[in-house]
């Protein structure tokens, strides 16, 4: 019997690291294009306004989202189609492909107007490959993963996107220590993105290792797949309702969360609050860090006391310290010299961070646990997606216009504050809680 468990658990673990890191290079590629996207401005959207060729840039990242729900429909449905693991390998070798070619490109000082549109294109090519591989990961994790604390289990497959973002961070910000201001924007932004051909050698070879999900394999043994999963979900009144609460509450919330603690707070630090660049990586760095054992402490209180109460409460803190938690950021930054004061700029964003967490910890548990085991894949995958990319991936481009629009550098968050505040409201009293659900159904 304990030898029985012993497999079992190194089955387990070999599964989850091979999964983890095919999907840490999924964000790693996805997340260092964000992490450039000042650099991006002034080298492919050249403008004499530089705020015009941030939003730009942003512009191309939030391109990538937006075709995120399509690589969803398109490679979720081949999942419960064909198998989880084949379109595994399909994700990782597109989002790999595309990131090495973004390393390679000619600026617009070099091909003119050519530059946008390659950038452009290889960006719709991971927004394509992150939607087969996002959310389809969370199902494939969950279903090896077995009843018993399956939230921690499972959380460990969400620190993979603060992973990403550390590693893009660090490599920037080590190039940017190294090399002058003129060789990083003359070639020293391209590294990270030849780094990615290694990275991608190392996930495709663990992916050839995987195994197919036991709970896929019983349904193509019994020849239970649906041979239209999409439209079986779409017809369907109870999975399509809770395809729309993951959409709205789950997934949009965290995307929301992730994409104003991760991603624009960075840009925040440096563009709106002028915090020197050093010091704004820095932060960011050590936030991540502190975020990656906050979520794996929520997937264990997921375990605990349930799924849904740690989901909501997240949303409701979320909603209420956005808004603040920024304003207090910008005063900060202002004295940024003074004694103690990156110590409660670190505070401020450790906190963010706990927030998101929260969400994140019991997400890839609760993606899987809410649909049937039929048609789990593209239930799953696109609602996850349309969330990420339109209402996360949007986030950064919509709260800089909205900034712009209202003449302030703080107006646009209430955008994301008004959302997870409505998010929180619907999903207290419509989120099902899904902790210690039969995954085989």
């Amino acid at each position: 019997m304990t030898t029985t468990i012993n497999t079992e658990a190194q089955t387990y673990r070999r599964v989850a690291i091979a999964a983890c890191f095919g999907t840490f290079l999924e964000w790693y590629d996805f997340l260092t294009f964000a992490t450039l996207a000042v650099v991006f401005g002034p080298l492919f959207f050249p403008s004499s306004d530089p705020t015009s060729g941030l939003l730009a840039s942003l512009a191309t990242f939030g391109v990538g989202m937006i075709i995120r729900p399509l690589g969803a429909a398109i490679f979720g449905s081949l999942g419960d189609r064909i198998g989880r693991k084949p379109v595994f390998m399909v994700t990782i070798l597109l989002m790999g492909v595309a990131t090495v070619s973004v390393g390679l490109l000619p600026t617009y000082t070099q091909i003119g107007i050519w530059a946008p549109i390659l950038l452009v294109s290889l960006r719709l090519l991971q927004g394509l490959s992150a939607g087969g591989e996002i959310g389809g990961s969370a199902v494939y994790l969950t279903e090896h993963a077995g009843e018993e604390n399956r939230g921690f289990k499972t959380s460990f497959l969400q620190l993979m996107g603060p992973l990403g973002v550390l590693a893009s961070t660090i490599q920037i910000a080590l190039l940017q220590h190294w090399l002058s201001a003129d060789e990083f924007q003359s070639w020293g932004w391209r590294v990270p993105f030849w780094i990615s051909l290694g990275l991608l050698y190392l996930g495709f070879k663990a992916r050839i290792a995987l195994e197919e999900t036991p709970i896929y394999l019983a349904m193509d043994e019994n020849k239970q797949q649906s041979k239209n999963p999409l439209r079986e979900n779409f017809k369907d009144i109870q999975t399509l309702k809770k395809m729309f609460l993951l959409f709205f509450c789950v997934s949009s919330g965290g995307s929301i969360l992730f994409f104003c603690t991760q991603v624009y707070t960075t840009i925040f630090l440096k563009t709106s609050a002028n915090l020197p660049t050093y010091l704004a990586d820095r932060l960011s760095i050590y936030a991540t860090l502190t975020l990656m054992p906050l979520t794996i402490l929520a997937g264990w209180a997921s375990d605990k006391f349930g799924r849904k109460p740690v989901v909501v409460t997240s949303l409701f803190l979320g909603a209420i310290f956005i808004m603040p938690a920024f304003e207090a950021l910008q005063a900060l930054s202002l004295r940024y010299q003074a004694a103690n004061t990156n110590f409660y700029l670190l505070s401020i964003l450790i906190g963010l961070s706990a927030i998101l967490a929260m969400v994140v910890g019991p997400q890839t548990a609760l993606l899987a646990e809410l649909f049937p085991a039929r048609t789990r894949s593209s239930a799953a995958t696109l609602p996850h997606n349309l969330a990420a990319g339109w209402i996360g991936g949007l986030l950064p481009l919509i709260i800089t216009w909205l900034n712009q629009q209202w003449m302030g550098a703080l107006m646009g968050l209430w955008y994301p504050a008004i959302f997870l505040g409505i998010s929180a409201i619907v999903a207290s009293v419509f989120l099902p809680e899904t902790r210690g659900k039969n995954l085989n159904l």
